[in-house]
C-alpha cells in the first residue's frame, strides 16, 4: 500500500468519478498496489465513445492547451485546470473537451464550457460532479462564469446533447462530495466493500475486492443477493454468508415478509444457496431430465451473439454445429464453427434471410444458448421481418436456454450462475486469457473503423471469432454436464479438476 497522500496532493476529477462509483475504488486508486490491477476494456470503450461523440459535435479538429483557448478555437483539449476548494483542498480537473460558447472572457468576446461524453441514458452524479468541478475551475481561469456544461452521447446524426445547469445546489453537493472524498483518502484502511458489487466487473481492482469478499464471506457473494436484499438481511442481524447459511429458513421467511411477501418467499432458496456455497454442495432441484429436447436430436446448434449495445447492433451471430453419431454419441471433434458477421449497412432484412437459410440447413436441431439475449434477439428479428406465426412458433420450440435449465434443475456452490462461472467450475478454459464481451466489443470497433474503406486487420476478426466460438463451446460444456447427470440417474458426476 502507498503512503497517505500529503495535503498538497490535489483531488482530481478522475478520483471524484471513481469515488462516486465506489468509495473503495477511489482509495485504491491512490493507495493500492498498481500490480494488483486487472485490465478492463471498459475505460478504452469509454474513450472510443468519447472520440466518436466529439467528432460528431465539432466541425473541425480541436486545438490544444491554453494557446487554443486564447485563439478562440471551437473546441480545445489537453487543458489542466487547477484551483482551491473548501477547507483549502487543492483541486485539479482535466476536462475531456472545452467548447467555445457566447460570452465574455479574459480572451475576448467568447467563453468556454466543459463537455463530457455520456454513457447510459441519463446524467448521473458520475457525470454531474466532474462537470461541476471543471466548470468551477474553468470560471477562475477564464475570469468569467460558466453557467452550464454539456453532456453528449452517440455519433453522427444520432448525437444527443444535454445541458447541465451549474447552479448553487449542484455546487453545494460538489463541496460535500469533495470533503467526503478527502476524508476517505486520509484513512489508513480502505472503505468497506460496495454493497452492490454488480459494477465490480468493470473495475480494474475487481480481483483484489473479489478475493476479500470471498475470504470474508460477504453477503454479496451469495448468488441472488443484491444491494437491497443485503440491506434487508443486515437489518435482521445477518452480516455474512456463514450467518445466512446457519439461519432457520422458516423464521427468516417470517422476518423478511415485513419487506414484502416476495422477499419472504426467497428465504429458503437463499439459505439453501448459502449452505451450498459454504459446504461446496451440489443439489438437484428437479429430478426430470434437464434437456429432454436432446434425447432424439440429430445434432445441436450452439448459439452466441456479440453485440454493441450502445449502437443497438448485434454484429455477430455465432453458431457451433455439433452433430450426433448414429450410436447417439455427440461428436465434439466434428463440431464446426459458423460465424455470421453482420454489418449495419447490410440491413436487418439481409441478416434475417441469412439466419433463416442457415437454420433451414439443420431442421429441428435444438438451438442451445446461455441466457435470454440470443432468444430475445432472434424472436424480435423474426417479428420485425414479418415471419409467420407458424415460423415463429417453430423457432420458439427450437430455442433452449441452458442457463434457465441449470437454475431450474440444480443448485451449485457458486456465487454466480453466469456462463463464465459455471463453465470454469466444470473445467472449461477459454483459449484467450482475460477476454470478455467488452474486449470483443473493443476489437469490433477497432476493426469496423469509420466505414467500409476503414476496416482493421483481419486478425482482429479472428480474435472475436475465437472468443465467440469458445462461448458456444462453453455452453456445450454446461449442457454436456446436465446430460451426464441425467444419464447417471441420480449419481452425481463431479466437475473436472
Amino acid at each position: 500500500m502507498g503512503d497517505t497522500p500529503s495535503a498538497d496532493k490535489p483531488l482530481t476529477d478522475r478520483l471524484l468519478r471513481s469515488w462516486v462509483r465506489c468509495r473503495r475504488r477511489a482509495w485504491l486508486d491512490v493507495h493500492g498496489d498498481p500490480d494488483a490491477r486487472i485490465y478492463t476494456a471498459h475505460r478504452t470503450l469509454q474513450l472510443d465513445d468519447q472520440q466518436r461523440s466529439f467528432v460528431a459535435l465539432l466541425p473541425q479538429k480541436p486545438a490544444a492547451g491554453l494557446a487554443g483557448l486564447a485563439d478562440g478555437a471551437q473546441g480545445v483539449v489537453g487543458v489542466r485546470l487547477r484551483g482551491e476548494g473548501p477547507e483549502g483542498l487543492r483541486l485539479e480537473a482535466h476536462p475531456a473537451l472545452l467548447q467555445r460558447v457566447k460570452g465574455q472572457s479574459r480572451w475576448g468576446a467568447f467563453a468556454y464550457r466543459p463537455v463530457l461524453a455520456r454513457q447510459g441514458r441519463r446524467l448521473t452524479r458520475e457525470h454531474r460532479f466532474p462537470l461541476a468541478l471543471a466548470g468551477r475551475l474553468l470560471a477562475d481561469l477564464q475570469q468569467a462564469p460558466v453557467p452550464e456544461a454539456l453532456a453528449v452521447a452517440g455519433a453522427g446524426r444520432r448525437v444527443d446533447k444535454e445541458r447541465l445547469p451549474l447552479n448553487a445546489a449542484l455546487d453545494k453537493q460538489l463541496n460535500d462530495a469533495l470533503g467526503k472524498l478527502a476524508g476517505d483518502l486520509r484513512r489508513s484502511q480502505p472503505p468497506a466493500l460496495a454493497a452492490d458489487r454488480r459494477k465490480c466487473t468493470l473495475c480494474s481492482w475487481r480481483g483484489l475486492c473479489n478475493a476479500e469478499a470471498a475470504a470474508a464471506g460477504h453477503l454479496s457473494e451469495v448468488s441472488g443477493i443484491g444491494a437491497k436484499r443485503r440491506e434487508m438481511l443486515q437489518d435482521l442481524g445477518i452480516q455474512g454468508l456463514k450467518e445466512l447459511a446457519a439461519a432457520d429458513p422458516t423464521r427468516l421467511a417470517g422476518q423478511l415478509e415485513r419487506f414484502g411477501e416476495q422477499h419472504g418467499a426467497m428465504a429458503a432458496p437463499l439459505v439453501a444457496q448459502a449452505r451450498a456455497q459454504r459446504d461446496g454442495l451440489v443439489e438437484r432441484l428437479d429430478p426430470a431430465s434437464a434437456l429432454p429436447e436432446l434425447e432424439s436430436a440429430k445434432g445441436v446448434l450452439l448459439y452466441d451473439i456479440e453485440s454493441d449495445p450502445d449502437a443497438r447492433d448485434d454484429f455477430l451471430h455465432g453458431f457451433v454445429v455439433l452433430p450426433r453419431a448414429v450410436d447417439g454419441r455427440w461428436q465434439l471433434s466434428q463440431a464446426r464453427y459458423h460465424p455470421l458477421l453482420v454489418l449495419q449497412e447490410h440491413g436487418d432484412s439481409a441478416c434475417w434471410q441469412r439466419l433463416r437459410r442457415f437454420l433451414r440447413h439443420y431442421p429441428d436441431w435444438p438451438i442451445l444458448h446461455y441466457g435470454e439475449t440470443e432468444s430475445l434477439a432472434l424472436k424480435r428479428m423474426a417479428q420485425r421481418q414479418g415471419a409467420s406465426d407458424r415460423e415463429r412458433a417453430a423457432l420458439q420450440r427450437r430455442l433452449v436456454d441452458v442457463h434457465a435449465r441449470v437454475r431450474r434443475h440444480w443448485r451449485l456452490p457458486l456465487n454466480s450462475y453466469g456462463l463464465k462461472a459455471v463453465a470454469a467450475w466444470l473445467g472449461f478454459q477459454w483459449r484467450q486469457r482475460s477476454v470478455d464481451g467488452a474486449r470483443a466489443l473493443l476489437w469490433w470497433r477497432q476493426w469496423r473503423g469509420s466505414g467500409p474503406l476503414d476496416r482493421g486487420h483481419h486478425q482482429t476478426l479472428r480474435w472475436i471469432f475465437t472468443y465467440n466460438e469458445d462461448d458456444g463451446l462453453a455452453t456445450w460444456a454446461v449442457a454436456a454436464w446436465l446430460l451426464a447427470q441425467d444419464t447417471t440417474k441420480g449419481g452425481l458426476q463431479p466437475p473436472q479438476s
